[in-house]
């Protein structure tokens, strides 16, 4: 399977894929289209894209309005303090398929990273963790010690200008997937990070992937409409 993660997710929905929106927060973050203006730009240098967009978001009462049972979308959710676990908790429908986004770079403060079981469902076909590409194996231990078993590997790579994404991110996010798969084999792993032809996809199954995430070809048409002929004409 095919995901298409933010900030695209919230825009594109094609056949065969699922889209991820968010992150939502507990509360709206303005700002959203003034940080893209300010921060989004291209690295020549790492190839891929950076910004400091740091979860500027419309608050997840609105995600929530949006929500249709089966609506086929996964919600991202980010955690600010841990004093929000129980009010989410509450809010957040059962059957809503939910990603908790622990590491975001851009935000003023670190994601919630404890006490994120609360949000383990059975009426939900998904609960994944979006882990750093820097994740500590000791935090993934206890993510799976929690009830966890989907997991996204990974989120941008943080640098001094902002998360950067594309081509950089693949080591770690093989790194990361290959820890996961090799040490919990009952888990399921979305890998992303510069996937740009099926052969970045099947180069992640050679590491254990079950599934896998995109976003930023979006933004070159060319890539991604090449990128899609390939995949429809290929299942």
């Amino acid at each position: 399977m095919l995901f298409i993660g933010p900030p695209f997710g919230n825009y594109i929905n094609l056949p065969n894929t699922i889209s991820i929106c968010g992150s939502y927060t507990l509360e709206p973050r303005p700002g959203l289209f003034g940080q893209i203006i300010k921060t989004l730009h291209y690295s020549k240098q790492h190839q891929g894209w950076v910004n400091k967009i740091g979860l500027r978001n419309k608050g997840i009462d609105y995600a929530i309005s949006k929500y249709k049972v089966g609506d086929g979308y996964i919600y991202s959710i980010a955690i600010l303090n841990k004093e929000e676990i129980p009010v989410l908790v509450e809010k957040i429908p059962k059957s809503m398929d939910i990603e908790l986004n622990v590491s975001c770079p851009n935000a003023e403060k670190h994601m919630v990273t404890e006490g994120l079981g609360r949000f383990i469902c059975s009426d939900r076909t998904w609960c994944i963790i979006k882990l750093s590409p820097k994740a500590d194996k000791r935090l993934i231990d206890g993510f799976y010690k929690e009830g966890f078993r989907q997991f996204h590997c990974s989120n941008t790579l943080p640098t001094k200008r902002g998360g950067l994404s594309g081509p950089a991110l693949r080591p770690y996010t093989n790194n990361l997937v290959t820890y996961i798969k090799k040490k919990y084999p009952d888990t399921t792993v979305i890998a992303g990070g510069g996937i740009q032809t099926m052969q970045d996809i099947d180069n992640y199954k050679q590491v254990g992937a079950d599934h896998f995430a995109m976003s930023t070809i979006f933004f070159n048409p060319f890539a991604s409409i090449k990128f899609f002929y390939d995949f429809y004409t290929t299942k």
